[in-house]
């Protein structure tokens, strides 16, 4: 169980699983907050560029994160004529019922139903899906039923299914959603780096926002969401960008490249970064990530200007059938 907890607890944070209230309201983008269908005021961030913007980026966070987690990297888009959006996902950040893990179908509808708001209020301008972690394997399984914009932005989306784990971790996992659900684990000392910005990571620490434990039954919900995201590859038709960083100490390498053996290649550039740490979007080359993003957008026929779309180790190749 204990290999299980410690790959697991940097993707995760402190959440207990809550369904969506009924619908009460007509959803809408507030001036601060997104207001969902059932009443929920989740925290609204925005960067927006002068005059008319060139497209428009929806960000979503990470289960430990918050919706500012993009703001350096949504400067940077603002500069170039990108507008970008980002909420505090239920249960994250100073969303409503802090802690609390609200399923796959609200993130999912959540994020359709904002995603078709802000087609409102950009009509006709290209809109993009920028997903990290958790939020790429909602971006996932919101794009594979059609739900979302013009293209997806996937940095280290979390595809970790339970098919591509070990039978002793899914063991594990079953035994403490059943028998210990409520206890919280903490992923403190386990020396998985999430990134080499030590000074963002120090920052996160000292964020009373960041949820720092997590129940068990919310890991099983979690993977619950990868599972899905990872079933979702072969539906996945929307143009996509997919990053990934060699030095992921979070999202395994096997489950990723799982997924992307399923995928329509024509669809799907990935994006390989001998360096990149899982936080990718943050680490101290990430700039070098914002540019291929922003070249990605701009011209998504052309190579990216890293070069990371030409340099997929000979190890790594998606013909490879090998699990």
């Amino acid at each position: 169980m204990r290999i299980l907890i410690l790959s697991l607890l940097v993707l995760l944070a402190a959440c207990v699983r809550q369904p969506p209230l009924p619908p009460l309201n007509e959803p809408a983008i507030e001036d601060k907050a997104f207001l969902t269908a059932d009443g929920q005021r989740l925290p609204l961030h925005r960067w927006l560029p002068e005059g008319k913007p060139k497209a428009v980026i929806v960000a979503l966070h990470g289960f430990n994160d918050y919706g500012r987690f993009i703001e350096p990297a949504a400067r940077f888009f603002r500069r170039h004529g990108i507008a970008v959006y980002s909420y505090d996902q239920r249960g994250f950040g100073a969303a409503p019922r802090h802690g609390y893990w609200a399923g796959t179908s609200a993130y999912v509808d959540d994020l359709a139903t904002f995603t078709r708001l802000l087609r409102k209020h950009h009509p006709h301008i290209p809109l993009y899906v920028l997903g990290e972690s958790m939020g790429g394997a909602v971006a996932i399984v919101a794009a594979s039923r059609g739900l979302v914009g013009d293209g997806l932005i996937l940095a280290a989306p979390a595809v970790w299914a339970r098919w591509t784990m070990p039978w002793y971790q899914r063991t594990a996992l079953w035994l403490g959603d059943h028998l210990i659900p409520w206890v919280r684990l903490s992923g403190s000392g386990l020396g998985i780096l999430a990134s080499d910005n030590i000074e963002m990571l120090r920052a996160l620490g000292r964020d009373p926002l960041v949820i720092k434990e997590t129940r068990i039954d919310a890991i099983a919900g979690l993977v619950d969401l990868m599972d899905q995201a990872q079933a979702a590859a072969p539906r996945l038709q929307l143009p996509t960008l997919y990053l990934y960083g060699g030095n992921d100490q979070v999202v395994p390498k096997e489950p990723t490249l799982a997924f992307l053996r399923r995928v329509d290649a024509r669809k799907v550039r990935l994006a390989w970064y001998d360096q990149a740490y899982h936080m990718l979007l943050r680490d101290l080359a990430a700039r070098r990530y914002w540019r291929d993003i922003l070249s990605w957008i701009q011209s998504p026929e052309q190579a990216l200007p890293s070069g990371a779309d030409r340099a997929l180790p000979s190890s790594l190749a998606l013909t490879d059938s090998k699990q």
